[in-house]
């Protein structure tokens, strides 16, 4: 039977923030994902700080209009393997049980509310019960059911084994190949219409957080976990044209159950990667808004009359990354090496103009709240010579870096490491590819340069990108005790405790994993003035139910 209590650790949680051993950020994160309301949340900080935290009642949006947003209009087809960018398209119509908000806590969405056991194994999941999807049809547990288990199975090619591997599958091989199932039948359970509980063979805290990641989209069953212009859905738009490279248009649904939408038309257009063409096009007033500019862009934009730079911090990065299981890069000594040659402060300066933060090769952000403080990494060139002549290379190195010419902050950091490592005796040539090419091989090439995007917890980019045997670990790492060190993490809700466990991970992440990792960097974009309601998201996500258009 569930304990449909509030959490017996958020009292505890409490005394925490009340004494200063948790900060507002980490309290708020923490205290939502256990299942204590937003609000809640937020009124017991202000009882403390004694800080207002009164949303303004919202004034009329006005009403109608068409507003057109500058990015990419990828293929569609599978909703369950999307990476980021196909999924800003598809939220317009196909929901997410939970939504994590602009400031980072995460608040039911289909899902009403959600309750974790003491233990933080079972969670049960309350649906909302005026939700239709756009046929009429009723929305119900079967169909939540169906997609977790859909996008579980490792045929779907899903990113969310990743997160979810580690307390809800289990190793299995299939026709003497490795693959994963479900650790039980009953892991995905159907209680009743409204309820679903999810029973894991290992503690979790951030399953709400993971219900968000960007391809947990709820699709409808019924259409064999594909999407297109058509498809059915239960969010605030329907999809009426999609054409790869050229533009998608939504048709705002009167009937959606939430707030909005208020316009009645979206478009999504397809300007390119190049960055000129982006100022260009919003410059000229033939896009309201785009997903994102670049950097060299800023400064321009930011004297254009008509238009308003949104921007914000966000764990967004990009990392040097090997294949762990080639030459040289099978030795951990040539690994830290790489990172000792690399003056992280610098890079930041010189590729992002120290719009960010300097990173510490461990991919847990200063903003993520079970972020744990480590003396400083500091650069040491003759230490990255001696572990590489220990190693076997006192000669040097020669190696190819592949990594894309846009956007150019990346180019720019790759050639400022480059010229970095060259100190060290790390001779390193850069194999520049367009974006798509480089999509094609990011997870194959022996050595590259990836952009990550921002995840609200540490131990959801850890899990997706470095527990073994994951989709989107593209460096092949596998380290048991790393492994380890992350589900005993994900199960903590104590942060002091949790914090603990990170250090560990963070440090044996800076002596034996897989990238060099230079920086942390904020991200922008520009919006006409016209445009109401527009609030810049750290994944830069647009929710265009949000969004009106003054006449």
């Amino acid at each position: 039977m569930t304990d449909t209590r509030e959490h017996p650790y958020i009292p505890k949680l409490k005394r925490q923030f009340a004494e200063g051993k948790c900060d507002r950020r980490e309290f708020l994160r923490t205290a939502t994902l256990l299942g204590l309301s937003a609000s809640a949340a937020y009124a017991f900080v202000g009882k403390v700080t004694g800080e207002s935290f009164t949303t303004p009642a919202k004034a009329a949006m006005p009403k109608g209009g068409t507003i057109r947003i500058g990015f990419d209009v990828q293929e569609l087809t599978n909703p369950h393997a999307y990476s980021w960018g196909e999924s800003d398209i598809a939220r317009q119509v196909i929901e997410y049980l939970t939504r994590t908000g602009q400031d980072n806590i995460t608040r039911p969405s289909l899902c009403e509310s959600w309750q974790a056991s003491r233990d933080l194994k079972t969670w049960t999941l309350k649906l909302r019960k005026d939700v239709k999807w756009h046929n009429g049809r009723a929305f119900v547990a079967d169909d939540v059911v169906w997609n977790l288990k859909h996008a579980l199975d490792p045929a779907t090619g899903s990113s969310m084994v990743g997160l979810m591997k580690g307390y809800l599958l289990n190793d299995v091989k299939v026709d003497g190949k490795d693959s994963v199932e479900l650790w039980d039948a009953n892991a995905i359970e159907k209680v009743d219409d409204h309820t679903v509980r999810i029973n894991a063979k290992s503690p979790q805290l951030a399953v709400p957080e993971h219900l968000f990641h960007y391809p947990m989209h709820i699709i409808d069953p019924e259409e064999g976990g594909t999407f297109g212009p058509g498809s059915n859905g239960t969010g605030p738009f329907e999809l009426v044209e999609a054409k790869v490279g050229i533009k998608a248009v939504f048709k705002a649904r009167k009937d959606y159950w939430g707030e909005g939408p208020y316009i009645d038309t979206l478009e999504i257009v397809d300007l390119g990667s190049e960055g000129s063409a982006r100022m260009g096009a919003l410059a000229s007033k033939q896009v309201h808004g785009v997903r994102s500019i670049d950097l060299g862009a800023l400064d321009l934009l930011r004297k254009i009359p008509h238009l308003r730079v949104h921007q914000v911090a966000t764990a967004q990065t990009g990392v040097a990354r090997v294949k762990v299981a080639q030459k040289p890069f099978d030795d951990p000594r040539v690994r830290k090496a790489l990172r000792l040659a690399v003056d992280t402060k610098s890079v930041l300066k010189l590729a992002y103009r120290d719009l960010g933060l300097a990173a510490q090769h461990h991919h847990v952000c200063d903003i993520h709240p079970e972020f744990a403080k480590l003396p400083p990494f500091e650069r040491d060139v003759a230490g990255a010579k001696k572990l590489l002549a220990e190693a076997g290379h006192a000669g040097g190195l020669d190696l190819e870096i592949a990594c894309k010419s846009d956007p150019s902050w990346e180019l720019t950091a790759v050639q400022a490491m480059v010229e970095q490592w060259k100190e060290a005796g790390i001779r390193v040539k850069i194999n520049v590819m367009p974006a798509a090419q480089y999509w094609d091989v990011w997870d194959k090439v022996p050595f590259g340069f990836t952009e990550w995007t921002h995840r609200p917890l540490g131990v959801m980019v850890l899990a997706l990108a470095y527990r073994g045997d994951v989709p989107w670990n593209e460096s092949g790492y596998a380290n048991p005790e790393f492994d380890r060190l992350l589900a005993e993490a994900e199960g903590l809700a104590d942060v002091e405790k949790r914090r603990v466990v990170m250090a560990k991970i963070q440090t044996l992440m800076q002596e034996d994993g897989p990238i060099v990792q230079p920086i942390w960097r904020g991200v922008f974009t520009a919006f006409d003035k016209r445009v109401q309601g527009f609030q810049m998201h750290p994944t830069e996500y647009i929710f265009g139910e949000e969004l009106a258009i003054e006449s």
